[in-house]
């Protein structure tokens, strides 16, 4: 924590392409991650992707669509866990060939790696999954851009182990995620200082808005979650100069399959958006006047 503290202030110049006129970062726009929980349907996951690119046109904002196409961190076995590998990966190519968004999901198991970069511009390493060093392995071999969310049970300057196994396979496309942190049981707490701390790493750092209000396992068999809060942490860590968030939205989530109390309604989505794009405007001006002229 040390190393960390006397670099306060100094954020390293982090600058990720994704693919092909997207990147995220330093001098970039904000990065949006942005989709249901888990993939419940076909006709859901395009009904939602469709909404997400009119968004993306509206704003002249950079969307990738996230969907998962297995639960498998669940908190009971009788949960709902998605499609599985194969039909999944099938809905999301297809999100991808209609509507043009990048696309995103999570692996689990090294072997998920190589068939979900067939079809994905970023495999996700779940938070729980962090330390993984066989996941983590295979995921940098794909040669695609790699989102890790910290591990709820992880310092930020730790996330400094995970960067080098993926350098170590000769990956240096990563992103990192803040996603807030256990807080006793069944609550986590937000420590914004992660996200300054660790762009020192020299990653573009997101903020994952939705999964940061869980109260894991607050309702016996799933998790809870206080969907309220969600746009007070966003507009917090887009003003600590965050490069990206993360949220889950859904039409309907109070029926949603899995994260339901979580996830943000599809149709409040872009008037929050909205607000979160003007404070990273003042932001912007504020460090370009602090900096004179450095690109932020």
């Amino acid at each position: 924590m040390q190393a960390f503290a006397t670099e306060a202030g100094r954020i390293a110049n982090r600058r990720v392409v994704i693919r092909e006129g997207l990147a995220c970062g330093t001098g970039e726009p904000l990065l949006i991650i942005a989709g249901p929980c888990v993939i419940e349907s076909e006709s859901l996951t395009l009904r939602i992707a469709d909404s997400l690119l009119a968004i993306a046109n509206r704003l002249h904002l950079p969307i990738i669509f996230k969907a998962s196409f297995d639960k498998a961190n669940r908190s009971s076995g009788r949960s709902f866990r998605g499609p599985g590998l194969e039909k999944g990966l099938a809905i999301l190519s297809k999100v991808g060939r209609e509507t043009g968004l990048p696309i995103t999901t999570d692996i689990h198991e090294p072997w998920q790696a190589a068939p979900a970069a067939e079809v994905c511009d970023v495999l996700q390493i779940p938070a729980f999954l962090a330390r993984q060093t066989d996941l983590v392995y295979a995921a940098g071999r794909t040669g695609k851009t790699v989102n890790v969310k910290k591990g709820q049970f992880m310092a930020p300057w730790e996330m400094r182990h995970v960067q080098a196994k993926l350098q170590e396979v000769g990956n240096h496309r990563v992103l990192l995620t803040e996603r807030g942190s256990t807080f006793g049981y069944g609550n986590l707490v937000v420590d914004m200082r992660a996200i300054p701390w660790m762009q020192q790493l020299g990653c573009p750092v997101l903020f994952d808005a939705t999964h940061s209000v869980q109260l894991p396992a607050a309702a016996g068999d799933r998790s809870g979650g206080l969907r309220e809060m969600v746009p007070y942490l966003a507009r917090a860590a887009v003003a600590c100069g965050c490069d990206g968030l993360f949220f889950e939205v859904h039409p309907d989530p109070d029926h949603a399959l899995s994260d339901g109390p979580n996830m943000w309604p599809l149709d409040q989505f872009e008037d929050l958006l909205r607000i979160l794009l003007r404070i990273r405007e003042a932001v912007v001006e504020q460090l370009r006047h602090d900096t004179a002229g450095t690109p932020i």
